[in-house]
């Protein structure tokens, strides 16, 4: 008995340590963008100190663009995730239960963009932006267009569907419903699991993503937040604090997301489950 809860001690007290280790880079990020940015360089001994000040968010949000990078950021991202849980559910749906000669070579054709970095692209994709075919470089479209269909999105949705009985289906089609209610209110619905990991995924690539922004825009105010915070970051005048305001202001969205998205993962893998 005693050796027992001795090694639960030991395994909560080494699981404690690790979870310490990992969110003290996080902790220390937050505490310190709330210091004042007069303090001077920041010591150990500085982030337990009393002093808590939302100047340097004032700071970014009016002197500078952060404002119109958050708007950037965000407004790529919803509508990339948006983009690609319809495209990707659509493509998904007809590969899997349509399985042909045809829908066999498309579903090829998609293993096989997977297996091609995405950093190979650079050139081609900044060549065919400036190019006179299609001149969009340096707007909105070079953010969105390029990413509102990922190949992994297909991928993992084909799978779920495939998992799923086709018996609601069979019994929609009976009934009478039309292939697009079958496919708006029998198989999405069923589809939440693995729709809100492809958003979430989906989201946070974007959110996060800095070289094709830098790349395919030049313009101050097509930024997107990792740019600006590049930019920003890259100024070695700018105080501590202020890069450390921003960086949470970055980290702030994803933490929301997942917070709301969990419950509706786990709680949904056994959703619209049918005994055969």
């Amino acid at each position: 008995m005693v050796t027992y809860w001795l090694k639960t001690l030991l395994k909560y007290v080494g699981l404690t340590a690790i979870l310490a280790v990992m969110l003290f880079p996080l902790v220390w990020m937050i505490r310190v963008a709330f210091l004042p940015s007069s303090s001077g360089s920041v010591t150990l001994t500085s982030l337990f100190a009393s002093s808590f000040t939302f100047e340097n968010f004032t700071y970014l949000f009016v002197t500078g663009s952060i404002g119109r990078d958050l708007f950037n950021s965000a407004f790529v991202a919803i509508v990339v995730t948006a983009g690609n849980i319809l495209f990707c559910f659509m493509v998904a749906y007809v590969l899997a239960r349509q399985p042909n000669v045809w829908t066999k070579l498309l579903f090829g054709s998609v293993l096989v963009v997977l297996m091609i970095p995405a950093h190979i692209l650079i050139v081609p994709l900044y060549s065919l932006m400036t190019s006179d075919m299609m001149p969009i470089h340096d707007t909105y479209y070079a953010l969105i267009l390029p990413w509102l269909v990922y190949p992994i999105g297909i991928f993992l949705v084909k799978q779920y569907i495939e998992s799923l009985p086709t018996s609601m289906e069979e019994a929609a089609r009976i009934d009478g419903a039309s292939e697009l209610r079958i496919i708006c209110q029998v198989v999405m619905p069923l589809c939440k699991p693995v729709l809100a990991v492809l958003a979430i995924q989906v989201f946070f690539t974007n959110w996060n993503s800095l070289l094709f922004p830098l790349i395919l825009t030049s313009s101050e105010h097509l930024r997107t937040l990792p740019v600006g915070l590049s930019h920003y970051g890259s100024d070695e005048w700018a105080p501590l604090q202020h890069k450390m305001a921003g960086a949470t202001i970055a980290v702030i969205p994803v933490l929301i997301l997942f917070i709301i998205l969990q419950r509706r993962i786990v709680s949904g893998i056994t959703a619209g489950a049918v005994k055969q």
